[in-house]
């Protein structure tokens, strides 16, 4: 079964060029030219991928991906042309897996949509499908998060870092190591990315959030005796 990709674009050709290249690559295409008809086809149809410009008529981005959030963590690569670090990190507080910073060419964002389609059959906890540690349990088929037995909302990075630490509890993981694991490609950001991602889980999860500590000049590291 054909993925199903909705695309959030204002500009006609931008947009045009982006479904185009998607349908010859064999994914199934919906796109909006503006936010308001962008939920309108979400609460319609499923997807299993958006790809979500910032800046758009009726409704923007920010308020785009914020209300989707609500409901669904459907994976989500958001579209910027501001250089302005602080826009990308905002993205990622509100539920953004991934972001494109214009310009790009449709093999980067093919590549970067692909990485987060491909997570969804990916078993990232073999052979068990549950792993539960100090109060959290991950599924793996379902990519869920479970704190004291109450499910949380995450977003796909999440999950995958937070799966990653879990699994290698004890062990100090380098940034590196975090970033080839879970990007697995050229990393276009910084620091204060992966910072982000990191924090956003810590909320999450609670007063559970401590078990993720910080190694400084390292990376980070899941404690389970603390």
């Amino acid at each position: 079964m054909k993925k199903r990709i909705l695309i959030i674009e204002d500009e006609d050709i931008l947009r045009e060029i982006i479904k185009d290249y998607l349908l010859d690559q064999g994914y199934d295409v919906q796109d909006a030219k503006d936010g308001k008809e962008a939920l309108t086809y979400f609460q319609e149809y499923e997807f299993d991928l958006i790809i979500l410009d910032i800046m758009l008529p009726e409704i923007d981005g920010w308020s785009v991906c914020r209300r989707i959030r609500k409901t669904s963590n459907i994976p989500i690569v958001m579209l910027t042309a501001r250089v302005d670090e602080d826009d990308t990190l905002l993205g990622f507080e509100l539920g953004a897996d991934d972001y494109v910073t214009k310009p790009y060419s449709p093999k980067v964002l093919l590549a970067r949509a692909k990485r987060l389609l491909d997570s969804r059959s990916r078993q990232v906890i073999s052979p068990q499908d549950t792993l539960s540690v100090c109060g959290i349990s991950i599924h793996s088929s379902s990519r869920t998060v479970f704190v004291e037995g109450e499910n949380i909302n995450v977003t796909y990075t999440e999950f995958e870092i937070l799966a990653y630490l879990m699994l290698n509890q004890g062990i100090a993981i380098t940034r590196e190591q975090l970033i080839m694991k879970i990007w697995g490609y050229e990393y276009v950001g910084d620091d204060r990315t992966l910072n982000t991602h990191i924090r956003n889980i810590r909320h999450k999860l609670g007063d559970r959030g401590r078990h993720i500590t910080t190694v400084v000049r390292v990376g980070y590291k899941f404690e389970v005796n603390i």
